[in-house]
């Protein structure tokens, strides 16, 4: 039976090479430059601005942690 090693999925901090819009909203403008988080998905990447970046990973954060407190 295969071994569970991360709950995370592949994620990556890089630079945006080319203007596009937040996966999450479109009203948020990632440019030139930018620093964006790259989220796995199936087999492509979804691209979120810093503040949706920081948004998914406060949430996720909380639901692992209330997930660890259940062991306690």
């Amino acid at each position: 039976m295969a071994r569970i090693k991360s709950l995370i999925t592949q994620v990556a901090i890089d630079d945006v090479q080319k203007a596009h819009n937040c996966q999450s909203s479109a009203a948020h403008r990632l440019v030139v430059g930018d620093r964006r988080l790259k989220v796995r998905n199936g087999r492509s990447w979804d691209h979120y601005c810093v503040s949706c970046a920081i948004g998914i990973l406060e949430r996720d954060i909380a639901k692992l942690q209330d997930l660890r407190a259940t062991f306690h």
